[in-house]
């Protein structure tokens, strides 16, 4: 996931379909937009949701083990820590050291003291919004369970996986709860860096990772040849549907009817969404449970800093795509350099910065 992370960064920065710190001249066309608009839909679809999903299938086992108050006072270490590092340091870093744009923001000392006290610095998370969001559920996750006498139990034995009807059901009902949503928040507005658009899902799957937890049923729906087929049908299916969806749903409104309000094309891509997120969620789960359910050393390395390139990649890919202007424009190769050469420095950063004191202990 964390991979996917940096690699929908890096096609912003390209293919200028979402938002990011720096977008590269010139801007694509819209035919070579529209494979980058069904890839990153796609992967929004279901990757932030994952992480939700097995970030609450960990917390289950970490409060149980620690009980509330010391699982509140780790996740404000691990979460809360790096996401104040990141609004406080990383973020003004790229405005003011790097500063891709140009901009002229005055004497460095005068515009971070307004940062701060104008509370600008609270909507400013960037990617760690994640960190934010998660930690509010996990903070919900303590006061909810506190009164119990043991509130989250992670189960040893195999609960029956949902059948394929229920996962259906819960995506449809995603679905319509995500076109309400947008209702009166569409796609591209937030609130504090939380796109609430998209919070259905998090916090929908928030909630089934938890109970996942609970009935230990994750490994035998990641095995399971529901999941299998769901992958795939979400893979091509989803890709294909999608492209159906924009070709109709822009034939006689405009692209913003898509991102919200009372529009068929709102409520098409909303359910197109969960369904499509579900599938490709499971069938990460599928590959992960076959290919990647044991321990290497160079396995334990990657897991070992991928929060910590989650933190560090924003700054890293905006200096790389600085530099990568003096290159041949190739847009889709570009997209590829840049993935490929963030993640690498990205892990090389993370490695250097897990040996910094202080830094360690929240990446």
């Amino acid at each position: 996931m964390i991979v996917l992370v940096v690699n929908m960064h890096a096609s912003v920065t390209y293919s200028h379909v979402g938002e990011w710190y720096m977008m590269a001249d010139p801007e694509p066309a819209l035919v070579a937009k529209v494979p980058f608009i069904v890839w990153q839909g796609m992967l929004q679809s279901f990757f932030m949701g994952l992480l939700f999903f097995v970030s609450a299938y960990f917390a289950a086992g970490s409060i149980a083990r620690r009980g509330p108050g010391r699982f509140v006072r780790e996740r404000l270490v691990r979460l809360g820590l790096p996401a104040l590092f990141y609004m406080l340091v990383i973020h003004p870093f790229i405005l003011l050291g790097l500063n891709p744009w140009h901009h002229d923001f005055g004497a460095p000392a005068v515009f971070y003291a307004h940062y701060l006290t104008s509370g600008r610095f609270l909507g400013s998370s960037g990617p760690l919004w994640f960190a934010v969001a998660l930690l509010l559920f996990c903070l919900a996750l303590a006061a909810w369970t506190r009164p119990r006498v043991s509130p989250v139990v992670v189960s040893r034995s195999s609960d029956l996986p949902p059948s394929a009807g229920l996962l259906v059901g819960f995506a449809l009902s995603l679905g319509l709860g995500s076109f309400a949503v947008r209702l009166v928040q569409p796609i591209g507005k937030n609130i504090l860096n939380l796109q609430l658009c998209f919070f259905t899902q998090y916090v929908a799957w928030f909630l089934a990772g938890l109970h996942a937890a609970r009935h230990g049923w994750l490994v035998p729906l990641a095995q399971s040849a529901r999941a299998r087929r769901a992958g795939g049908l979400a893979l091509v299916g989803g890709a294909l549907a999608m492209l159906v969806l924009l070709l109709v749903g822009s034939r006689h409104a405009p692209i913003e009817a898509f991102f919200g309000g009372v529009h068929w094309q709102a409520l098409g891509l909303a359910v197109w969404e969960q369904l499509t997120g579900l599938g490709l969620a499971l069938g990460a789960l599928t590959l992960s449970a076959r290919f990647f359910n044991h321990e290497t050393r160079a396995l334990r390395w990657l897991a070992d800093r991928s929060f910590g390139v989650y933190v560090l990649h924003a700054p890293v890919l905006v200096a790389l795509a600085m530099a990568f202007r003096a290159l041949p424009y190739h847009l889709y190769g570009l997209v590829v350099l840049l993935t490929l050469a963030g993640l690498a420095l990205s892990f090389a950063l993370a490695d250097v910065a897990r040996r910094v004191p202080g830094l360690r202990s929240i990446l």
